[in-house]
């Protein structure tokens, strides 16, 4: 498994600022949301990269940009089911979380647009996390503003659509077509055959989608053996044999 902080794609000035003491220097903003953008640009993903930057804005609230943060939330859902989204949602201010617990953290979720985009886009992590994909889809596309949300993410859903490919073939061998259909929002057979053929390797098998076994859905047996010694009832035959007080 990669290291957190590693990232291939990582630019070797962004890199130098990582690993210096420049992370903590409020003027590197605007570098990291140079890269944030080049992301969203190449579809690539550094998610410590992305830390960093919203640890700058929590030290420096003043420099806060909203389109920048609702595009590392974004980014974060194109990598599911990895922590990357609750790891950036732990670092935005309170009142932007999806259940605001104070007062004034509710008075100001009501009247600021940045915490509903914050929120529209924890909605769709929840949804994804909980393999809800048929609901989020239909979340997504039930509102003009989750486009906005995602413009800049270049192939956002087909990166999203990726993701839950792998992890339904981490669970079945075979799954209905109009089940898949459904879950990666796509239409039509012939659309379905290409992508699970050209993305996923998968076999269409007439209305059902063979998935070749790998490790995570391979059924195999498992034997538990335990080892019981005598010496582990020595405190219960000895108390069979103690005179009763």
């Amino acid at each position: 498994m990669v290291a957190f902080d590693k990232c291939e794609t990582r630019p070797a000035h962004i890199d130098a600022i990582l690993n210096g003491l420049d992370r903590y220097n409020p003027e590197t903003t605007t570098i990291f949301q140079d890269y944030v953008q080049q992301q969203c640009e190449d579809r690539t993903f550094d998610c410590y990269a992305n830390l960093a930057l919203l640890k700058l804005y929590q030290f420096n609230p003043h420099l806060l940009q909203p389109d920048t943060v609702t595009n590392v939330l974004a980014k974060a859902l194109t990598v599911f089911p990895s922590p990357a989204f609750s790891l950036c949602l732990a670092l935005l201010p309170t009142h932007t979380q999806p259940f605001p617990t104070t007062s004034e953290a509710q008075a100001a979720s009501q009247t600021s647009d940045f915490v509903e985009s914050v929120q529209k886009l924890s909605r769709l992590s929840t949804l994804l996390e909980s393999a809800q994909y048929t609901q989020f889809w239909s979340t997504l596309n039930s509102d003009d503003l989750y486009a906005d949300l995602t413009a800049d993410v270049a192939g956002f859903e087909e990166l999203v659509r990726i993701r839950i490919a792998v992890e339904v073939g981490k669970t079945f061998r075979s799954i209905a077509a109009d089940s898949l259909e459904q879950w990666l929002d796509v239409r039509g057979r012939e659309a379905l055959s290409k992508f699970v053929a050209d993305v996923c390797g998968w076999k269409v098998d007439g209305d059902a989608i063979r998935v070749p076994t790998n490790k995570e859905n391979e059924a195999r047996s498992e034997v538990k053996s335990e080892r019981v010694g005598v010496d582990m009832f020595g405190r219960v035959i000895r108390r069979g044999f103690e005179q009763a007080a």
